[in-house]
């Protein structure tokens, strides 16, 4: 198996499960997660689905001693997991990838998250604010919106987390 770097960036983040019932190790579900997001999955379902598809794949890099976590293993785990960790891990990897370069655009703006709102009054969306870097295609950082302010205020949490001195920094109003 080949030494995976991408371990090194989320090798931080706490597992939150009693270790005496972990099946699944941590990292392989995080690495399941993150792979089958960045190809397009967009469920719990569709993760595990895409980890019976891929299971070949994703043994090249990871165990999955156990095989593929079910849906809702996959699920409770991620949401469980501290976010705050997950996200620093997820930004420090990007930034690793996708060195910005004097002039690189960096595109900022918010979006409401798809099926985020409450079922029965379809209100209390989460909304996020994006950077973007568009000559590589991938998201730098990511911010939550409070829910009684507006992007804005979110800006500088943002910023804080990117390094892009000598870029080209596009705000949608």
């Amino acid at each position: 198996m080949p030494d995976i770097q991408l371990f090194k960036y989320f090798e931080s983040i706490d597992d939150p499960r009693q270790q005496g019932k972990v099946v699944h190790k941590l990292f392989d579900i995080i690495f399941l997660a993150v792979s089958a997001v960045i190809s397009g999955c967009q469920g719990w379902e569709d993760i595990e689905d895409f980890g019976h598809d891929r299971l070949d794949w994703l043994r090249k890099y990871v165990p999955l001693e156990q095989g593929i976590p079910r849906h809702d293993t996959i699920a409770r785990v991620m949401s469980r997991i501290d976010m705050t960790q997950f996200q620093d891990s997820f930004s420090s990897w990007m930034k690793d990838c996708s060195k910005l370069t004097q002039g690189d655009v960096v595109a900022i703006d918010g979006k409401r998250l798809k099926g985020s709102f409450n079922q029965s009054d379809r209100r209390d969306a989460l909304y996020m604010v994006s950077a973007f870097a568009c000559e590589n295609g991938v998201v730098l950082a990511q911010c939550p919106v409070d829910k009684k302010s507006n992007e804005i205020t979110a800006l500088p949490e943002l910023l804080e987390l990117l390094e892009i001195k000598g870029c080209l920094v596009t705000i949608d109003a």
